[in-house]
C-alpha cells in the first residue's frame, strides 16, 4: 500500500489540453489509459452516443505514458470530433489508481464515473447508474453506485481468481459488494476526493466509502471481451499486491472515526 505521489498526478503541462468552454458539466467520466490505442477511440465513441443529449459531460482520459499510439489519438480525437473530450498525461507513469485519482482531480464536473480504457465496460451503462443516484433523496451526495459484472467475458482463470478475491475481500473488509473489481463506478466528485488515495485505492473504493460514511449500492452492468491489446494485470501480481493492501485498508477502518459532522457555534 503505497501514499499517493502527487507529481505524477499532476497533468504534463505540455500535453494537457484547454478545458471545454462554457458551462460547468454535470457529470466527468474519467478513463485510465495505458498503451490502449485499439480500443479508445470506439470506447470514448460509445460514451458519447451514450451519453450525448442526456447529460451534460465531458470525458477526461488520463494517459498513463503509455508507449503506443494512445496519446497521438487522444490529441487527434480532443481536437477534431469530441470537445467533450479533455486528455491529460503523466508525466510518469503511476498505475491505475493514480490516473483515476489525477481525472478526479482534474474534472469540472460535480459528479464522475470510471470506466477501464480497455473497452469491457459498457457505456451504455452509464445513463441508468446516473438516473439511480440521482433518485436518492439527498441526491446521492454519500452513494456510491457500484457495477457488477454479472456475466464476465474473461478467461476462466481471470474469473475464478476474481472470485475468490472478492470473496475474501467481503469477509475480511465487509464492503458489501459482490464486485468490486468493476471499473464501472459513479459517486459524487467531493465525495471521491475525501477517502484516502493510495496505489491500488480503486480496487477498495465500495469499502473506503462505507468506511467514510457512505453507502454502497451494485447494479448488473454488462460486460464485454477485451477488444485488442492485452491485459495490463497478471494473476499472481494482482493476488500480492491485494493482500498487501487489503492489510492496509484493514488498518484504516480501524482507526477511522466518525465525528458525525459539526455545527457552526455563532
Amino acid at each position: 500500500m503505497r501514499a499517493s505521489d502527487t507529481s505524477p498526478g499532476q497533468p504534463d503541462p505540455v500535453s494537457a489540453m484547454q478545458a471545454v468552454p462554457g458551462q460547468v458539466p454535470d457529470l466527468a467520466v474519467v478513463i485510465p489509459v495505458h498503451n490502449e490505442a485499439e480500443n479508445i477511440g470506439a470506447l470514448l465513441a460509445e460514451i458519447c452516443a451514450a451519453l450525448r443529449g442526456r447529460i451534460s459531460f465531458e470525458i477526461v482520459a488520463v494517459d498513463d505514458c503509455s508507449t503506443d499510439a494512445s496519446t497521438e489519438t487522444l490529441r487527434q480525437l480532443a481536437a477534431t470530433t469530441m470537445p467533450e473530450l479533455r486528455p491529460i498525461r503523466h508525466r510518469r507513469n503511476a498505475g491505475q489508481s493514480m490516473a483515476v485519482l489525477s481525472g478526479v482531480r482534474a474534472a469540472r464536473a460535480p459528479w464522475i464515473a470510471t470506466l477501464d480504457g480497455d473497452g469491457q465496460n459498457d457505456p451504455a451503462d452509464l445513463p441508468a447508474l446516473w438516473d439511480m443516484l440521482r433518485a436518492e433523496s439527498d441526491g446521492g451526495a454519500r452513494l456510491l453506485v457500484a457495477g457488477h459484472r454479472t456475466r464476465r467475458r474473461d478467461t476462466w482463470v481471470k474469473r475464478y481468481s476474481s472470485r475468490i478475491a472478492n470473496g475474501v475481500r467481503a469477509r475480511l473488509l465487509g464492503d458489501a459488494t459482490p464486485d468490486t473489481g468493476c471499473g464501472l463506478k459513479m459517486l459524487a466528485r467531493d465525495f471521491f476526493l475525501q477517502l484516502p488515495a493510495f496505489d491500488h485505492m480503486h480496487r477498495f473504493l465500495p469499502a473506503l466509502a462505507l468506511r467514510h460514511g457512505g453507502r454502497v449500492r451494485s447494479v448488473p452492468v454488462n460486460h464485454r471481451p477485451r477488444g485488442g491489446g492485452a491485459s495490463h494485470y497478471g494473476t499472481w501480481g494482482r493476488l500480492k499486491a491485494g493482500i498487501v493492501d487489503m492489510i492496509g485498508v484493514i488498518w484504516l477502518q480501524r482507526r477511522w472515526r466518525d465525528s458525525g459532522g459539526y455545527d457552526p457555534l455563532n
